[in-house]
């Protein structure tokens, strides 16, 4: 790993280790306006991404899933791409855990997550730009 790229690991876990600590709602909307714009994140993109937190933070190799799935997602928004951060629950044993997806699967999970029923999905969005306005037909754009 470069010295650049551990900086940025860096900032990404020490980030989402503070973002780990708040509400459901409000990771919610932070995640949201910062999945704006970005390009969907490759299986391999988020995976390097995954294995650069973990390798920066104890903590994030270890149980810390929201941690981890948080740096990960902010470490691949740091390159302008952005998996889909997901969140959810099984009722049986009751266990919640969080996990990163890209390609439509799983990134690097130990867990079979597909136990777990999704209750936030925060994928990549384009950017919402404004349609040009249509002409007469003529060619004039009208004012």
């Amino acid at each position: 790993m470069t010295l650049r790229r551990k900086a940025t690991a860096g900032l990404a876990v020490g980030t989402a280790r503070l973002l780990a600590r708040q509400s459901p709602a409000h990771i919610r909307t932070v995640l949201g306006v910062l999945s704006r714009g970005a390009a969907p994140a490759s299986y391999e993109q988020a995976e390097r991404a995954r294995r650069d937190v973990v390798a920066m933070s104890s903590m994030c190799a270890g149980e810390a899933c929201v941690a981890r799935s948080l740096a990960t997602v902010l470490l691949c928004r740091a390159t302008g791409v952005w998996p889909t951060w997901c969140t959810g629950a099984r009722t049986f044993p009751f266990q919640a855990h969080a996990w990163v997806e890209a390609d439509g699967r799983p990134v690097a999970e130990p867990v079979e997550v597909g136990q777990y029923r999704a209750l936030i999905r925060i994928g990549p969005r384009p950017s919402q730009r404004c349609p040009l306005p249509t002409g007469t037909g003529t060619g004039d754009v009208p004012a």
